[in-house]
């Protein structure tokens, strides 16, 4: 019977290799995603790397990592970078307050030297925006 032969050391071990596995392929992913998105590499040098991952794939991953890998770690944060101040000024629009806190002080100070705003609106809309 096939359960009586499978013990639970080889249970664990086959978790280990499929963990294992399943990381290979996300590093996998990562690297090819990283060659493409490059923008410092011509398409040649492309072309070369993805045969040297294909043909052997072991070495080219690793040898990707140790020669690009800080470069590749640089472009994820910036990025990443990039992304959170697209969504910051997407907020910012989205919530009506795009204006710097100069460009709101001058509309404030424009609106009391034409007498629209008293001195005491402009002090306590001044102190609104600057906190």
């Amino acid at each position: 019977m096939f359960g009586a032969d499978f013990g639970v050391g080889q249970v664990v071990w086959s978790f280990v290799w499929f963990f294992l596995f399943f990381v290979w392929i996300m590093l996998l992913f990562r690297v090819f995603g990283d060659l493409f998105r490059s923008t410092d590499m011509r398409g040649v040098t492309k072309v070369l790397w993805v045969l040297f991952v294909i043909v052997l794939p072991y070495l080219g991953v690793f040898l990707y990592l140790i020669t690009r890998g800080d470069k590749m770690a640089a472009r994820e944060a910036n990025e990443a970078r990039a992304y959170e101040d697209s969504v910051r000024q997407y907020i910012r629009e989205s919530a009506g307050t795009s204006a710097s806190a100069a460009d709101e002080l001058e509309r404030l100070a424009s609106l009391r030297d034409r007498g629209v705003i008293d001195e005491t609106e402009f002090g306590r809309l001044k102190a609104k925006v600057l906190g």
